[in-house]
């Protein structure tokens, strides 16, 4: 099987996923700027969660760069990808509606650390498909980001029941450690590649 059909369902569940997050912003009653204040933590879990999303969209985007053939196995592996995306809008929504109280804010950890382990099998998946010489294998080389990720939000799950604040702060911190573009994927492509 060709990639395309997995590139776009995997774009379409994660635009859907984007537009739940926008669609449980609800207006605030009221004509003032006042009237914003209660929902400004619900307006910055969704900034958040958008950024994460977007992240996952773009590298997943590069990673299947390196795929000329989707196996089963990969199928699965996206599927479950997408499985721990897919609860982002729910994590979101609680831990903004509770003002970044401990228990959803670790949860929001939880589903970040389960999607990141997902990502990690996908791209496993995809490197053993390839066999020894796999383009990704080369692209990632030691992978500091995605080995340093789960033990930031292990932390961040953790910290949530003592501090909130602290655990969101190493959130945001993962998000911009992805944010930096990557460019270890356009590097090992042939130049005709896109």
């Amino acid at each position: 099987m060709g990639k395309s059909r997995l590139e776009a369902f995997s774009d379409g569940v994660i635009a859907i996923l984007i537009t739940i997050m926008v669609l449980e912003m609800k207006v605030p009653s009221g004509e003032q700027l006042g009237a914003l204040l209660p929902v400004v933590p619900i307006f910055l879990s969704y900034v958040l969660s958008f950024v994460y999303l977007g992240i996952y969209w773009n590298n997943h985007h590069h990673m299947l760069h390196t795929v000329h053939r989707v196996t089963g196995p990969m199928l699965w592996a996206n599927l479950h990808l997408l499985f721990w995306l897919s609860l982002v809008p729910f994590t979101t929504g609680w831990m903004g509606a509770n003002h970044f109280a401990p228990a959803p804010t670790a949860l929001y950890g939880m589903v970040l650390l389960m999607a990141g382990c997902a990502y990690y099998v996908l791209q496993l998946t995809i490197i053993h498909s390839q066999g020894h010489d796999s383009l990704l294998r080369k692209a990632i080389g030691r992978d500091w980001k995605g080995k340093g990720s789960p033990v930031l939000y292990l932390i961040a799950i953790a910290a949530a029941f003592w501090s909130p604040r602290l655990s969101q702060a190493f959130y945001v911190g993962v998000a911009l450690m992805w944010l930096v573009p990557d460019r270890r994927i356009e590097r090992v492509l042939p130049a005709d590649e896109p």
